[in-house]
């Protein structure tokens, strides 16, 4: 049976922050993610999680200004420090939270930039990042983005991702699929799921187009959730969606799921 994260920087933004934890919680969710908890301390954090009976799933390493536009800072030369400044401050929340998952916002691709020059940057930052996320205890993911959703990212398939893991060449670095993404990027969901299932550490889900709940769109999430229970995926399946009317009055779709 799947075991559902709630990904709170799309679901029930009509709560404070940290007031999302327990309306996760009561909705049957098992588990949270959001892009940084860093708006918020860490102790702050991790008892609004203890207190929600929940646990923290991944969140990503600091992404640059976000507010502004920036989609992650992981490609570009000139911000390898404040790369590997945010990669300590992740870990410094993961070991308060006790997330086992980190993930990497690659990037966008400056214009006129040399795309084999912000490979290398990539590179050299995970293999860093996958090194210390090792000595944590934590595993380190990258993620393959749409480029109709954001126009510009520098890794969007899971044929880049493949490549870039086999350049940093770690042990502790991992996929995150996102079926939404992939969906709008290369289809063939499932079989590409089964090709790299070894390697990827982590799922999400959200329907096309629309990028709304499951049920709302073309994605036969029915077959999805079955095929990754069969193929023993025992990772959470990350709700990274816009919910239509209301974060709660939206969950039919996962009522069937609950135990």
């Amino acid at each position: 049976m799947p075991e559902f994260s709630a990904n709170l920087s799309f679901l029930y933004q009509d709560l404070s922050f940290l007031e999302r934890f327990a309306a996760a919680a009561k909705d049957g969710f098992g588990a949270l993610e959001y892009l940084g908890p860093y708006a918020e301390p860490k102790e702050k954090v991790a008892e609004a999680l203890k207190e929600s009976g929940l646990k923290q799933a991944l969140f990503n390493v600091p992404s640059g200004d976000w507010a502004g536009g920036e989609r992650g800072i992981a490609c570009l030369p000139d911000r390898v420090e404040e790369f590997r400044d945010g990669v300590s401050l992740a870990l410094d929340y993961a070991g308060a939270l006790d997330c086992p998952l980190l993930n990497v916002i690659s990037g966008l691709v400056p214009k006129g930039a040399d795309l084999e020059a912000l490979e290398s940057v990539l590179v050299e930052n995970l293999k860093y990042a996958a090194a210390r996320c090792a000595d944590a205890g934590v595993k380190l993911l990258i993620e393959p983005i749409n480029l109709r959703d954001i126009p510009g990212f520098f890794l969007s398939t899971t044929d880049h991702a493949e490549r870039i893991l086999d350049k940093v060449g770690s042990g502790n670095l991992y996929i995150q699929y996102d079926f939404y993404h992939m969906q709008i990027m290369q289809g063939d969901l499932i079989p590409t799921f089964v090709r790299l299932q070894d390697r990827i550490a982590h799922v999400q889900i959200a329907d096309n187009p629309g990028r709304n709940e499951p049920g709302s769109g073309e994605i036969n999430y029915a077959f999805i959730l079955s095929e990754l229970d069969r193929l023993g995926y025992g990772g959470w399946v990350g709700c990274e969606y816009k919910p239509k009317a209301g974060t709660s009055e939206g969950l039919g779709w996962m009522k069937p799921y609950l135990k």
